[in-house]
């Protein structure tokens, strides 16, 4: 679903999530290979690692660094683990949807592009692993939420990569799967497109003008 802010948008700065839209996004996959990795229980895992505050606190920037985000990580997951696994175990649990990253290498030449993913700084330096395809695209325009000390859908964290690359709001688009984040964009003032499929996307840019 495609929400504009004015009959006719001028869009020049588009922004995509990553997860569940640029890739597949398999947590059972990840939950599968630290259960092997760990020997813990995969329900286990899951509940002290995703299940408390501690992933929301930092994709809102809490810890600052990757070295304390995985310290805060091996902690919840009660065994070591290193950069390198850590990223591997992203990597697996990810696979390119090769049609919609083919439309945005299309877009590129058209209007300025951003990533902007709901995760901590560990995911920021892991992204030339496990998803190189966003460095390719968007190279340091590529942001976890993390970066802007907020997180999606608070209308602030849509301001800030608005604001850092000198865009009104209602300049922007802003292209995510979960609704209430394009519910907090569009809040904030960005036109958004609640994303369902790629034929729904292509839909979408060829009403702001983008023929892809």
């Amino acid at each position: 679903m495609c929400r504009k802010q004015s009959p006719i948008p001028d869009i020049r700065f588009v922004i995509f999530d990553m997860d569940k839209v640029l890739y597949d996004y398999e947590h059972p996959v990840r939950l599968a290979l630290l259960e092997e990795l760990t020997g813990r229980p995969a329900a286990d895992i899951d509940r002290d690692v995703w299940g408390g505050p501690h992933e929301n606190a930092a994709e809102a920037g809490e810890p600052e660094t990757a070295e304390a985000y995985l310290a805060q990580f091996a902690r919840l997951l009660k065994h070591p683990i290193d950069f390198d696994t850590f990223a591997d175990v992203r990597r697996r649990m990810m696979r390119p949807r090769q049609d919609v990253l083919a439309t945005v290498r299309r877009l590129k030449p058209r209007a300025d592009l951003a990533l902007l993913t709901n995760n901590g700084m560990l995911l920021k330096a892991a992204l030339p692993v496990c998803a190189p395809e966003v460095i390719e695209i968007f190279g340091e325009k590529a942001h976890v939420s993390a970066e802007f000390k907020a997180r999606k859908p608070d209308r602030d964290v849509y301001l800030k990569i608005c604001g850092r690359y000198g865009y009104s709001p209602d300049a922007a688009l802003f292209v995510d799967d979960r609704l209430e984040n394009t519910d907090g964009a569009a809040a904030a003032g960005l036109h958004v497109h609640h994303y369902q499929n790629h034929d729904g996307l292509l839909r979408c840019l060829k009403e702001h003008g983008f023929n892809v």
